[in-house]
């Protein structure tokens, strides 16, 4: 006779945290839905809809995932996002695994840095990003297809403006990266992006504007 935790699959944690911020504000905007609609219509409308919107984030799943991500409409009169959010998050993608060693390689020609604090939940980050004061730099960690990749640049001023990796109205600074475009030549390339970088990754919906960024920095 089968244990019944034998017929238990582990499922594979398959979510990014852009993808995960934006379940979540489907789930926060179906919150609010159930605070003013009463036609019991409307909110399987809504329901749907953001069920289709977050389907559409994932091209090839399993039926075991669908089913997870199914769990977003399933209560009928009440939704309780933090019980949600929190049993969603352990099907989180983390950031790939930094160590100090590994900043060391990405940024060989910053002689005088300090590292941020590693102690941190790795799958409530897209890329990793901090001041450094020593450098005088701003400092990104990306994954750019798979491999880690660090620019490091000037950051200068304190605004509030829209950010062109997360797109949300923060306090931003205009970071600004010396790039080799030819054999002896250089040019500055750059944008404005959040101060916060914690923050940033945190209104993080999609992944689109941070990879076109990244892209500013390649050879």
């Amino acid at each position: 006779m089968k244990n019944k935790q034998d017929s238990i699959i582990e499922i594979e944690p398959f979510i990014r945290n852009d993808q995960y911020n934006f379940i979540k504000f489907q789930i926060n905007n179906l919150v609010h839905a159930h605070s003013i609609v009463t036609d019991k219509d409307v909110l399987t409308a809504l329901k749907l809809s953001s069920l289709d919107k977050i389907m559409t984030l994932f091209l090839d799943i399993s039926e075991n995932q669908k089913s997870i991500l199914k769990k977003v409409i399933e209560n009928e009169k009440e939704i309780h996002p933090e019980v949600l959010l929190t049993e969603l998050k352990n099907d989180v993608l983390p950031f790939k695994s930094v160590t100090e060693k590994t900043i060391s390689k990405l940024f060989p020609k910053v002689k005088k840095w300090k590292a941020p604090s590693l102690e941190i939940d790795f799958r409530e980050w897209s890329y990793l990003g901090w001041y450094d004061i020593r450098s005088k730099k701003k400092l990104l960690i990306v994954d750019d297809n798979g491999k880690l990749m660090g620019i490091q640049g000037t950051f200068t001023g304190n605004i509030k403006g829209i950010c062109s990796l997360c797109n949300a109205h923060e306090e931003v600074g205009l970071f600004m990266s010396n790039v080799k475009t030819g054999k002896e030549t250089y040019t500055n390339r750059g944008n404005y992006i959040c101060i916060d970088s914690y923050k940033c990754n945190q209104n993080l919906m999609t992944l689109e504007k941070l990879i076109s960024f990244v892209e500013l920095f390649k050879n």
